[in-house]
């Protein structure tokens, strides 16, 4: 791909006997503002805004070494894993203009997550995340940089999985270009760090697990379908309102603001679903029966829990951490019934990805 960053890369020989090794772990993320829908080269038809999670990781060790040509020896847990593996290849080899220096190289990786499979993590956004942090990070050994430009970082991280590079950032991220913010772009994210009231930096993400069973319709797939969908224009004006009047309650610490808009963008997205051609229906039973009792408990504590949801039928349990011990025992007295097994996963907001060695 030719990019802003493809003209600065290093074409160089590798020194012989170059090797050596290192690991990144990344987070995923939870979309507050919707992404469905894009265009060109996973570009968003919308701006979307997302938490950065703290516990819901991937972890990518890469050992790396000279050789006569591009290897990729790749394990999920240690196994081998062949059609991710495939996945990982293929964005490497289209992105050998920005990194020349792979067809010097053998790499051997492993990556696992800290969360389960099907549980309503967005695993493709922390695992494509760390994988191009690896990535950057390998290009400033074979360079000699010192700094990471960490706006390439989320571009690579977008062309790998499109949610992905909102998980570059730490704490709240902005993806795609929207007035609120004139830095903004389609081409990579933004951080929202310093843009929010502190109350959401103590955010916690409790995910219910109504349903451990991977999705009938892929997001992929999901995301395709948007283009046959008669709401879609619509709901990208939406989209870009919701934006303007969440980045307003985010800098408040408009708490109302803040539960309407998300609790929306939830529903709309799976209206959208149910919308296209053809339609389809992710949602649960149990899904409808969190989503009754969360906003019950809400009205009757007054306490400010709110929902959302991604492209599936897990339920996220949004509130601030003063309510963290409250809400902890309505999980365990109530919301636990709904899921499968009584699993639930606490997170919180983090502080995106670390480098590990």
């Amino acid at each position: 791909m030719d990019n802003i960053w493809s003209s600065q890369a290093f074409r160089g020989e590798l020194p012989a006997g170059f090797q050596g090794n290192l690991s990144w772990q990344s987070p995923s993320n939870i979309a507050l503002i919707k992404y469905w829908g894009k265009k060109g080269k996973q570009l968003p038809q919308n701006p979307s805004v997302s938490f950065t999670l703290s516990n819901c990781r991937t972890v990518t060790s890469v050992a790396y070494e000279r050789s006569n040509g591009f290897h990729l020896d790749f394990r999920f847990d240690g196994k081998e894993n062949p059609e991710f593996a495939v996945k990982i290849e293929k964005f490497l080899l289209d992105n050998l203009a920005s990194f020349p220096f792979l067809t010097q190289l053998d790499l051997h990786m492993d990556s696992h997550n800290t969360f389960p499979h099907s549980s309503g993590i967005a695993s493709s956004a922390a695992s494509m995340s760390a994988l191009v942090m690896c990535l950057l990070d390998l290009e400033r050994q074979v360079s000699g940089e010192k700094d990471m430009d960490l706006r390439k970082a989320s571009c690579f991280s977008r062309l790998a999985s499109g949610s992905a590079c909102r998980s570059v950032f730490p704490v709240m991220a902005l993806w795609g270009k929207s007035s609120v913010m004139p830095e903004s772009s389609d081409e990579y994210a933004v951080s929202l760090e310093e843009k929010i009231h502190p109350l959401f930096k103590t955010y916690h993400d409790s995910i219910l697990i109504v349903s451990d069973s991977a999705k009938a319709v892929s997001s992929r797939a999901g995301h395709a379908l948007m283009e046959g969908n008669p709401y879609a224009e619509a709901r990208y004006q939406q989209a870009k309102e919701n934006t303007k009047t969440l980045f307003a309650a985010l800098g408040l610490g408009d708490l109302d603001a803040f539960i309407r808009i998300t609790e929306s963008e939830a529903m709309q997205l799976h209206a959208l679903m149910m919308c296209s051609n053809p339609s389809y229906v992710l949602l649960k039973p149990d899904t409808l029966n969190l989503i009754d009792e969360i906003r019950h408990f809400r009205k009757e504590t007054k306490i400010p829990v709110c929902f959302t949801l991604d492209a599936g039928p897990n339920v996220h349990l949004l509130y601030p951490d003063k309510d963290a011990e409250k809400v902890d025992a309505f999980i365990r007295n109530v919301l636990e019934t709904y899921c499968v097994g009584g699993q639930w996963i606490a997170d919180q907001v983090g502080q995106g990805p670390q480098k590990l060695a």
